[in-house]
């Protein structure tokens, strides 16, 4: 299992200079662009899912992020992309009016089981949207340190410190748990590789033995964790941390030309969304080109 999601790679590019809080920012209104539906027409909006797909790897080359390590954490969730697949195969159908046929909305049959449009368009919805987040969240984490991260989602969370929300300490969470992710990515191979030279097998044998093989896993992953959560703890009490004393800044940010251009960035593209979402456009139905029948 390899992600790369929570491991800051230091490089010194323009995105890593740039402010956390002008990036947090641009990292929600990208995630926000993600799920919006731009067309009426299914297709138009996987279109728009593949320019934004083009335009987060021209982010990701400037952040120098590996194009791979997108794929690579995408492998760790391909169970889900299964249940997602066999939820759409046997479960998603148009809702057509009676007496309607249904030929042209299937895309084609495997013996009596019918393979529509719509299920295909839905599976493609799904993995699309989970390239991108995956493509944001690794952009975002690998080029702010987890300091830097706790202090802008501190900063962002700011109007609930209004109503006595101890945001220093939600803050403080998040930041921590996305820096354990790499942590705990590390500890899980060297303790399946611990089990592989004792004699367990992961990959083959019967569903009762990877259970087993799973709980030889599971249970040294928490104790180890719990290990390393404790060693922490300890560490931050040695070193006088309070989460509950008023917190000051060893570095102070600086608002320079980048972080404004950062937000020129930002603001360019919720108003590109807003024009999609307002105008609807459908270059197919323009040029009229002939597509399949989703619903």
């Amino acid at each position: 299992m390899y992600t790369s999601l929570g491991k800051y790679q230091p490089y010194n590019t323009f995105i890593h200079k740039m402010d956390a809080r002008v990036k947090l920012v641009t990292m929600i209104i990208l995630m926000v662009s993600v799920f919006m539906t731009y067309s009426q027409n299914s297709f138009m909006n996987l279109t728009i899912y593949a320019v934004l797909f083009l335009a987060f790897i021209v982010i990701s080359m400037l952040a120098k992020v590996s194009f791979l390590s997108i794929f690579r954490s995408l492998a760790a969730i391909w169970v889900m992309i299964i249940f997602v697949l066999i939820l759409n195969v046997f479960f998603t159908k148009p809702s057509l009016p009676e007496g309607v046929d249904p030929a042209p909305y299937i895309a084609f049959s495997i013996g009596a089981l019918n393979i529509y449009w719509l299920s295909i368009v839905n599976l493609l919805y799904v993995i699309a949207r989970l390239v991108l987040i995956i493509m944001i969240t690794n952009i975002f984490t690998s080029s702010t340190k987890p300091m830097e991260m706790t202090n802008a989602l501190e900063w962002l969370l700011w109007p609930l410190g209004l109503i006595r929300i101890p945001i220093h300490k939600f803050a403080m969470a998040i930041s921590l748990a996305l820096r354990f992710i790499p942590t705990l990515q590390e500890e899980t191979d060297r303790i399946m590789k611990a089990q592989a030279s004792r004699g367990v097998d992961y990959k083959q044998g019967k569903f009762k033995e990877k259970v087993k093989a799973l709980v030889a896993l599971i249970i040294p992953l928490f104790m180890s964790a719990f290990t390393t959560s404790g060693q922490l703890a300890d560490a931050m009490e040695a070193r006088g941390y309070d989460p509950n004393a008023k917190r000051t800044r060893y570095k102070t940010n600086h608002w320079g030309l980048r972080d404004f251009m950062g937000c020129l960035f930002a603001a360019a593209w919720v108003a590109g969304i807003v024009l999609l979402c307002v105008y609807q456009p459908d270059i197919y139905a323009f040029f009229n080109v002939p597509l399949p029948l989703v619903k």
